[in-house]
C-alpha cells in the first residue's frame, strides 16, 4: 500500500526517523480537505517512545478538525535544520513522513498530560506551563497520529 523509496542509498533506519521524530519541534500535518484538497498545516508535536504513537493538540472547532471527522487518515512530515558542508551552499536534511490514521482524545487528564510533554520541547519553565495548562486545557483535544507507516530520507539540495 505505501510506496518504498526510490534513492535506497538516501534511505533512514526506523532507529533514525524515530530520533528527529523525537527530537524536532514540528512537523507538517495534512489531512483530507474540503471539496477533496490537501489541507496541511504547521502543528507542534510529541512522539511518545512508549506507544509509538504522535501526538498534537488543536482546538475544538475548525477545518482540520472537520476533515478528520470525516477521515481520519494524514500523513505529517518533519524534519532537521540540516547542515552545509564547508565550502557548498546546498543544504544535507534528513526528513521523515509518517502515514497513520488519527484519533481524536476529548480526555482531560490525557490533554493535560501530554500538553505538559509538549511543552518541554519548548521550555523549562514550570510556571509558564501550569499557567497555560489552566488556561487552555478544557478547550483542548488531542489529536493521536498512530502509525502505518514511517519513511525517512537525507536529502542533498543542489
Amino acid at each position: 500500500m505505501f510506496r518504498e523509496l526510490i534513492r535506497k542509498k538516501q534511505k533512514l533506519s526506523l532507529e533514525e526517523c524515530i530520533d528527529i521524530l523525537k527530537t524536532q519541534k514540528r512537523g507538517v500535518l495534512s489531512v483530507n480537505g474540503d471539496g477533496g484538497y490537501p489541507y496541511g498545516m504547521p502543528m507542534d508535536h510529541w512522539y511518545n517512545e512508549e506507544d509509538g504513537k504522535i501526538y498534537f493538540h488543536c482546538g475544538r472547532v475548525g477545518h482540520r478538525l472537520d476533515a478528520l471527522k470525516r477521515d481520519g487518515r494524514v500523513s505529517f512530515c518533519t524534519y532537521d535544520e540540516g547542515t552545509c558542508p564547508e565550502g557548498e551552499w546546498a543544504l544535507n536534511i534528513k526528513s521523515v513522513i509518517v502515514f497513520g490514521t488519527i484519533e481524536i482524545v476529548d480526555e482531560l487528564e490525557k490533554v493535560v498530560e501530554v500538553t505538559r510533554r509538549l511543552c518541554e520541547k519548548f521550555t523549562s519553565d514550570e510556571e509558564y506551563v501550569e499557567n497555560e495548562i489552566a488556561r487552555y486545557a478544557s478547550g483542548t483535544l488531542l489529536l493521536v497520529l498512530s502509525p502505518e507507516h514511517i519513511c525517512g530520507k537525507r536529502v542533498q539540495e543542489s
